[in-house]
């Protein structure tokens, strides 16, 4: 039964609404699939963000035009299908890849991200990047490690000062106050002894002319 031409208009708008957002694509092509397999494809590519329709060439590519996937979808020969996304393009490409392992009846023809048309070996490795999840949670980790591990340096540093303190305090390495007073106030933290030094450090320097004197 031929398409008329409201209905053909009115694909057209649809299409065109949903790939005006897409900033990639991935078409395909499919022989003898069944219609449980197909509803499985579209709930696949909905699990990663994005849409799917087998598509009329001519119409695909009216729909696209002026898109960011129109170069994908220009001239497209035989039967063709098209999986389009606004989100990650790497969540689309792993979630077809994988799929497609089990289910040869459908192959891919080409494909685009932010207008660069990619080929079939580049979707491939299109789906063995990390995807946008994955790097913000690297990149998030790699500002925060730095801060830890500098955290962590500065309070051994001050535990294993203040134990190095107390035992040459009780190994009366260091002469002046009894060992006791000394030692309390080192056992609680290291960073205290390292201020009251500096807070000494001018006086020590007001008393040195009086002593050329």
């Amino acid at each position: 039964m031929a398409i008329s031409r409201a209905t053909k208009a009115a694909k057209v708008k649809v299409l065109t609404k949903e790939l005006e957002s897409s900033t990639s694509a991935i078409i395909g092509t499919f022989k003898g699939m069944t219609a449980a397999k197909d509803f499985d494809l579209r709930k696949v590519v909905r699990g990663a963000g994005g849409s799917y329709h087998v598509v009329k060439n001519k119409l695909a590519a009216r729909a696209s035009q002026g898109s960011k996937v129109e170069a994908a979808l220009q001239g497209l020969k035989g039967v063709s299908s098209v999986a389009y996304t606004s989100g990650d393009p790497v969540a689309l490409a792993k979630a077809l890849a994988a799929w497609v392992k089990d289910n040869a009846e459908f192959t891919f023809k080409l494909g685009i991200v932010d207008g660069k048309v990619i080929s079939v070996q580049e979707i491939g490795d299109l789906a063995t990047m990390p995807g946008k999840e994955e790097l913000f949670s690297k990149l998030l980790f790699l500002i925060q490690s730095p801060a830890q591990r500098l955290a962590t340096v500065i309070n051994a540093t001050g535990r294993d000062l203040a134990v190095v303190i107390n035992q040459g305090v009780e190994k009366e390495k260091f002469s002046g106050s009894a060992p006791a007073a000394v030692a309390a106030p080192v056992a609680e933290a290291a960073a205290p002894v390292v201020e009251t030094a500096v807070e000494e450090a001018p006086a020590a320097e007001a008393e040195a002319p009086a002593v050329e004197g």
